[in-house]
């Protein structure tokens, strides 16, 4: 690790991350791989419909930049689901495909026809949701996850197996139920699932710890952002030997969405020094091509990919930016290259400053404008800014101009 890892030329974050007194106790393994769920469960927030098409264009937009694993779909939900994967798996893409699947046999063998590597084996896990929700005696459903696990090992898949609202069971009656099927079925893998986003981070590390100790096998994350602890979460699993990740583009997913891929690869990158090998420049572009494709619009702002994420309305901010143009990691965590961003842009608002017009002249080839002038047009850029209660364009700045510059035209 370099002797200053918080602070490169691509990115600055704080060095107390890396105090002995803040490290000591991390259990990180040696890899840490990502798995995307984009195309399962982030196609399960209401409303996103993703034909075989586009399901192809993501998987190969995500092949391309790295992600490890992709769970492709649950073929048994449609025909489409079904030759999606299928197609993904003749691309022999750099990335090894999954189906998921329900503990049934049936679904088990759909994932075989479609020629998967490995399969996610969902079964719910909290006693309560199994007798309520699903109204089935909870034996039945540890016998359908011994039968349907073993029969998917002894059918050359790898088995990750995936226990739905784990964290709303009591520890005790997890841990039993999670061991009778991993002795008398299989599991390569054990997912930590927390379906509705509530455990805190606080019990992540504790709910690791336990399942680690009892089973022995290598974990898996798949946290959701009901609380907006999903990143969190999983970073402080993997912390604790955790090392696969499941996350989306752009954080979809059902109900609030699950772990974003942009915030958790870079948080490990930045602040833990935990490479995952992801091309991060690449984050902006999948992210955009998933927006297109799902229809789900993101806010302006949205961490690692947002549209505005680097534009400069604020005056002091602008000054930091113009004074420290080489280096972008004083005003920002990092650069915006590294997430695949434009550079950063000056706007002119309610909230602009000095330094914004003389930026904004200079963009119109007008550079002998006295303090005076500029404090002036300073006045009318805010006056209009607020009517408009939005952004001004350059011919609503070069009206202004003209009016208190009409010598300049």
């Amino acid at each position: 690790m370099a002797d200053q890892p918080w602070k490169t030329d691509q990115w600055f974050s704080s060095p107390w991350n890396y105090l002995p007194e803040v490290t000591e106790g991390f259990n990180f393994p040696d890899k840490v791989e990502i798995h995307d769920v984009t195309l399962r469960d982030g196609e399960q927030q209401a409303g996103v419909e993703f034909t075989a098409d586009d399901k192809v264009r993501i998987a190969e937009a995500l092949s391309a930049s790295g992600i490890h694993r992709i769970e492709a779909g649950l073929p048994a939900v449609s025909p489409s689901d079904t030759e999606a994967i299928k197609r993904m798996v003749a691309l022999d893409l750099d990335t090894e495909i999954y189906a998921f699947s329900r503990c049934m046999i049936s679904d088990v063998q759909l994932a075989l026809d479609c020629g998967v590597k490995g399969v996610v084996m969902e079964v719910p896990a909290s006693h309560h949701l199994i007798e309520k929700a699903y109204r089935w005696p909870v034996e039945k459903a540890i016998e359908a996850s011994i039968e349907s696990t073993k029969f998917a090992h002894e059918n050359g898949l790898k088995v990750s197996f995936f226990p739905i609202d784990a964290t709303r069971s009591t520890m005790s009656q997890l841990l039993d139920d999670l061991e009778a099927v991993a002795t008398d079925g299989h599991v390569d893998k054990v997912a930590l699932v927390d379906t509705f986003g509530v455990i805190s981070p606080h019990a992540v590390s504790y709910y690791t710890r336990r399942v680690r100790e009892r089973l022995g096998v290598p974990l898996e994350t798949h946290f959701h952002m009901d609380f907006g602890m999903g990143v969190a979460n999983s970073i402080l699993a993997v912390a604790e030997g955790a090392s696969v990740i499941h996350t989306t583009v752009s954080g979809i997913g059902e109900r609030a969405g699950n772990a974003p891929t942009e915030e958790t690869v870079l948080a490990l990158l930045t602040m833990y020094g935990v490479d995952t090998g992801i091309d991060t420049t690449s984050f902006t572009e999948v992210a955009r091509l998933v927006a297109e494709l799902s229809g789900v619009t993101q806010p302006s702002n949205r961490p690692i990919t947002g549209d505005m994420l680097f534009n400069v309305e604020s005056g002091i901010i602008t000054t930091w930016v113009k004074n420290v143009v080489d280096e972008l990691t004083e005003p920002f965590p990092y650069r915006p290259e590294l997430v695949g961003q434009k550079p950063p842009e000056i706007v002119l608002g309610k909230g602009s400053g000095l330094d914004s017009v003389a930026i904004w002249l200079g963009r119109n080839d007008i550079y002998d404008a006295d303090t005076k002038d500029i404090e002036v047009i300073l006045m009318e850029v805010k006056a209009k800014s607020l009517e408009k209660k939005g952004l001004l364009d350059n011919d609503e700045f070069l009206d202004i101009v003209r009016e208190i510059l009409p010598d300049k035209f």
